[in-house]
């Protein structure tokens, strides 16, 4: 007998209910986290599934991560008996996973008797060194074991005990271990937050109806999202744009979608992009699925819940090989962070050329494009070894009607600054400056959000990794908006030249040693002097 379907406003409070369970884990994280790339900067997702693995819920946390782990939970499934108590350890990106610093955690919740779990939990947190060949974990390499440890489903914590020789495997290849350690009990945490509210609303509810309400949820944003789709244009349309080159003077590196509304579906082939890259710019299968699902979920309707059913709506094609889906042993630690960047401003071209004005009121131009990741390695006393790990802020498109913002996390990303009192206090280093770089937003009738501009003074000896990208050109105006400025970094020592950095590098920087970072500012949008107007509302 078909389950009868569920009014829209018992669906919304089933669905403010599990995604208060996933603010929760998100919480309980946070405060129980240790580095300051968890603690303050919060890079760290939370989400529920159901038994099949499907996302019914997530945390307003971080698009890449969050869009990502469906694929890392069908892993999980596929390869892990689990059994109550268990907690699955992950990071492998050609199995789920993103890129290695980004660690995830699945646990079931059993409810009942039930040999079978009715829902799994799963966080992902970056953590600021998984190993390899430079501290921080995040420096161009042209080999996926360079980057760090590559750890496949394992159990982390079996029937409720820690398993000490997992973790040891773990820690053994850290350049902080204490710290790791301190951040994964805090992800361990998180997910028997969870479990625990989930049993909670199962004994108020009724676990079957806590389940069918689970299922229907992702069936009502399916239609919604399909409701939506079938409004659009059919017409095919594509969209290009690059990556800066490997090295100077070299080619682009190519990203391209084609777009097209398929009946009730999305389709986004992504297979002509260029073959996997050096440098560590390959995007996994599920950083693709990532910037797919973010960018439709930005045209769906505000109130639509954002779970599995959005990914019902979508076909996503990829090519096996390619910068827009890794394959071994093609290195991934910026694709999780630039290339994913890249997407989104393809996708987001392509639905503005198939919308036309329809989209005007959502589609942005081109924000800052990249993430401008920093990452170093010192010694905070002697004999203790100290990583970092942060991302800066640029500035965003702006859209019609709507000057884009300044000095934020843009599209896949949806972290925060470490506060520099938290940095200088654990680390010998300081900021010298930390300010917009006012006027560096794209100009137009709405003017791009401006980037920023920070200076770093080294106390001690370090080795600095830098992972960004527009260093030559600004990101794109949108309805003929100008371009916002470029970024760029510098460093200065004493009784050193000062030298300009590519877009990707890693060096040595001495005691007293000095970095110069600008972020781009986003794209403008509508040209001045042309006859349209700004809406007034």
């Amino acid at each position: 007998m078909p389950r009868k379907a569920a009014a829209p406003l018992a669906l919304e409070a089933h669905h403010h209910l599990l995604v208060a369970v996933a603010e929760e884990m998100g919480a309980a994280l946070q405060r129980s986290a240790f580095s300051p790339n968890i603690k303050e900067r919060r890079d760290f997702s939370c989400a529920l599934f159901d038994a099949g693995g499907r996302m019914i819920a997530h945390a307003a946390h971080i698009p890449v991560h969050l869009g990502a782990l469906p694929l890392s939970v069908a892993e999980v499934l596929r390869s892990t008996p689990l059994a109550p108590g268990d907690a699955v350890l992950l990071n492998d990106p050609y199995r789920g996973g993103t890129h290695l610093p980004d660690l995830t955690l699945v646990s079931p919740v059993f409810l009942g008797r039930s040999s079978r779990p009715a829902f799994l939990c799963a966080n992902r947190a970056h953590h600021a060194d998984i190993g390899g060949a430079h501290p921080g974990s995040m420096a161009p390499c042209d080999d996926v074991h360079a980057e760090g440890l590559r750890i496949p489903p394992l159990k982390l914590v079996s029937r409720g005990v820690v398993r000490e020789d997992v973790l040891a495997l773990v820690l053994a290849n850290q350049r902080a271990p204490r710290e790791r350690r301190a951040d994964l009990m805090a992800q361990l945490a998180a997910n028997r937050v969870a479990a625990t509210r989930l049993a909670g609303l199962a004994l108020q509810h009724g676990a079957r109806a806590l389940t069918e309400r689970s299922a229907a949820l992702i069936e009502w944003s399916a239609r919604l999202a399909q409701q939506e789709l079938r409004t659009w244009p059919t017409r095919r349309v594509e969209f290009v744009d690059t990556l800066e080159p490997l090295e100077v003077g070299g080619p682009p590196l190519r990203i391209a979608v084609a777009l097209q509304r398929r009946g009730a579906r999305l389709r986004l082939d992504f297979s002509r992009s260029d073959d996997a890259a050096l440098q560590g710019l390959n995007a996994t299968r599920a950083v693709t699925e990532a910037a797919a699902f973010y960018c439709l979920r930005l045209f769906l309707p505000p109130h639509t819940p954002t779970n599995q059913g959005v990914f019902e709506a979508l076909e996503i094609v990829t090519r096996e090989g390619s910068i827009a889906h890794a394959r071994y042993p093609s290195p991934v630690a910026a694709g999780n962070v630039e290339t994913s960047q890249r997407l989104v401003d393809v996708v987001l071209g392509a639905l503005a050329r198939l919308l036309g004005p329809r989209a005007a009121r959502t589609a942005p131009a081109a924000s800052a494009g990249t993430m401008s990741n920093l990452a170093f390695g010192l010694e905070r006393a002697p004999g203790e070894h100290a990583t970092y790990y942060e991302t800066l802020a640029g500035g965003a498109g702006a859209s019609r009607g709507r000057a884009g913002a300044s000095a934020v996390q843009t599209h896949m990303t949806n972290t925060r600054n470490t506060p520099i009192e938290a940095l200088e206090q654990r680390l010998p280093v300081r900021i010298e400056r930390c300010t917009l770089r006012r006027g560096s937003g794209g100009a137009g009738v709405a003017r791009g959000g401006d980037g920023i501009a920070k200076d770093w003074l080294f106390l001690a000896p370090a080795r600095v990794s830098w992972i960004a990208d527009r260093h030559g050109l600004g990101p794109w105006g949108l309805d003929g908006g100008g371009r916002g400025a470029s970024g760029g970094a510098r460093t200065s020592a004493p009784g050193r030249a000062e030298r300009a950095l590519a877009s990707r590098a890693s060096f040595a920087l001495p005691a007293l040693g000095r970095l110069h970072i600008q972020t781009p500012g986003g794209g403008g949008f509508g040209r001045r002097g042309s006859r349209r107007q700004l809406p007034t509302d």
